[in-house]
């Protein structure tokens, strides 16, 4: 079994906001383990190798290939990371779980049915699922021989999951429970042999059901045209009628929202680091073209703005995998010492998960977001070619665009961002009020004298820092404000967000380059260096339009000129020459001809 070489310090979850945490405290891509570089090195030999040489017919639906690559990667365990032993897994760690869905981005169709089928398709089973329910499904899920699927969402309950209309009434013997309703846009549903499926009993309880594609009464409608994503399987559902037999309830009656949220959780944290590596492949293509078309007498590599755009796509590569490394890092931690055989182990493991609900919705918005600019660079440095068909540009552009709906849209989760955090602070979770409480004091009482130190990339601490302040400051002025009804309070709940997700980016970035300056000195971490400090950069201008619209919205007159006097104080910084920066960042990235850290 794979095990991180994570610190052993347990971090409360959104504690980044109000706590400084040291280099060593981070888990980063440097330290995978050998297992965990092995395993990163084979899951890309076999996109290589397997997925990217059937990507035309795996985007014209030629779904026998789809499943025959399924098998393969199960040959390799690649579908068994987080099924335990007993059942025909290989039971590893979360981080083993991230590299995998990191370096299988190969293809947007193919990581969208893998990633239903060992995500949200199989998951439901191993936390929630009896012992003969695991015993039943789960080695069949582990070894390729069944696709699994999830049926949450419906025409009118999407992103409001839980008024569902899909109905489950128990039979007059106790035998069955009789589903009817409609499921849409369920991933893998053309060809999946199992699928976890959302119902309320007797109308009124919101439950889960473990529902076999052979069940009477259960049909699949016609494949969804879709913009992107076209070689994945995405139709209705149908269920007239269908026969579930009582033991195929999953989990308890009325707690379907416990494993409709708690594997969503997981799914934001795959998505996240799907997203890191689906950015890596978008680079190394536009590197390839960028190297080789000529303009005006030069190649496009010698152009100042397709280096620019290199250099960003380099940046959120190396920020991404900080935060989807220090974000899972925390959770094995949390998962550490939980014994696998207790009874109640399920239960443990996802409460060590569900700490982490707000870093698993940052990351799932960035990393879906970073991608979405990615692909829109890659397009634009394809020019003409960046719209055609045969080019991967194009495809990349089109598959990008669904991560911002999947796993809860970035909407919902820039709600749960905010409103997770405020919920914990209220109930004292969270030392956040307190926090708030400290800062509003101290801005109020005027600017205090800062003390110089000598510790390395002391400004961009300091930046880090005063964008912490800024995010307690705006948090502190929209609950003083709107109180109990923030939020209802979307706009302002959203730029919220927006701040405390870029306060997490910065805070990561910064501790995993500092932990590399620790191994390599200054000069063998420059290109982390010059990446963190083009990011923070620009992430301040980002942080600032949000906090000024925050306290725009929540307060008039004398009271907004005096804050928007202290959020002045609290922004203040020295500009970066970014330009010089990125010159840097491109110039190492086309010498090496791929992604890279030094």
């Amino acid at each position: 079994m794979a095990t991180a070489t994570v610190p052993k310090t347990k971090i409360a979850g959104g504690s980044f906001l109000i706590e400084d945490r040291q280099p060593e405290e981070v888990f980063t891509p440097e330290d995978f383990t050998d297992e965990h570089r092995q395993i990163a090195q084979t899951t890309e030999e076999f996109a290589l190798k397997e997925i990217v040489p059937n990507l035309e017919k795996i985007e014209h639906k030629e779904f026998a290939v789809t499943r025959d690559l399924i098998k393969k990667a199960s040959e390799l365990g690649l579908t068994s990371v987080d099924i335990p032993e007993e059942y025909g897994g290989m039971e590893m760690d979360k981080v083993t779980s991230a590299i995998i869905a990191d370096y299988i981005a190969k293809s947007g169709s193919f990581s969208v049915t893998w990633g239903a089928h060992v995500g949200i398709g199989t998951l439901p089973i191993v936390y929630f699922g009896t012992p003969e329910q695991k015993k039943k499904y789960l080695p069949k899920l582990a070894s390729g021989e069944w696709v699994g699927a999830y049926a949450l969402s419906e025409s009118s309950s999407g992103s409001d999951a839980l008024n569902c209309r899909t109905r489950a009434d128990l039979s007059a013997d106790g035998k069955h429970y009789v589903l009817n309703g409609e499921k849409m846009w369920i991933t893998n549903a053309s060809f999946a042999d199992l699928y976890v499926v959302f119902a309320k009993v007797a109308g009124e309880k919101f439950s889960a059901f473990i529902v076999e594609r052979t069940f009477t009464g259960f049909s699949v409608g016609a494949e969804e045209k879709k913009l992107g994503i076209r070689g994945s399987s995405t139709c209705p559902l149908i269920l007239n009628d269908c026969k579930v037999p009582a033991e195929n309830l999953l989990g308890e009656i009325g707690k379907g929202h416990v494993i409709a949220f708690n594997i969503l959780n997981i799914g934001r944290f795959k998505l996240g680091a799907g997203c890191v590596g689906g950015a890596r492949t978008s680079l190394l293509s536009a590197l390839n073209y960028a190297k080789q078309r000529k303009a005006f007498g030069k190649t496009l590599v010698d152009f100042g703005l397709i280096r620019e755009k290199l250099a960003d796509i380099a940046t959120g590569i190396y920020v991404g995998e900080s935060l989807a490394y220090r974000t899972v890092g925390m959770i094995d931690e949390a998962l550490r010492d939980i014994d696998k055989h207790s009874p109640d182990a399920s239960t443990q493991i996802r409460k060590g998960i569900e700490e982490y609900a707000v870093e698993c919705s940052i990351l799932k918005v960035w990393g879906s977001e970073m991608l979405d600019q990615v692909v829109d660079h890659v397009v634009q440095i394809y020019g003409g070619y960046g719209f055609v068909e045969e080019y991967p540009a194009e495809r990349a552009y089109r598959d990008s665009r669904v991560n911002r709906i999947f796993e809860g849209t970035n909407e919902i989760n820039r709600m749960i961002i905010t409103g997770w955090l405020m919920k914990r602070a209220m109930s004292g979770q969270l030392a956040l009020m307190p926090a708030i409480k400290k800062l509003m004091d101290e801005v109020l009482s005027g600017p205090s004298m800062s003390e110089e130190t000598e510790a390395e990339l002391t400004a961009e601490r300091a930046l880090v820092g005063n964008a912490k302040k800024v995010a307690l400051f705006a948090a502190g002025v929209a609950s003083q404000r709107y109180m109990m009804d923030l939020a209802e309070q979307q706009e302002v709940m959203a730029a919220l967000a927006d701040i405390i997700i870029e306060v997490f980016a910065m805070d990561s970035v910064l501790l995993r380059t500092l932990k590399l300056m620790q191994s390599r000195g200054e000069s063998g971490s420059a290109l982390p260096i010059a990446m963190t400090q083009v990011y923070l950069s620009e992430a301040m201008a980002r942080i600032e339009v949000a906090a000024r619209k925050v306290v725009a919205a929540a307060s008039e007159g004398d009271n907004l000129r005096i804050q928007t006097t202290i959020l002045r104080r609290l922004l203040k910084h020295d500009p970066t020459n970014t330009i010089a920066l990125r010159q840097q960042i491109a110039t190492r990235v086309i010498d090496a001809g791929k992604y890279v850290t030094a």
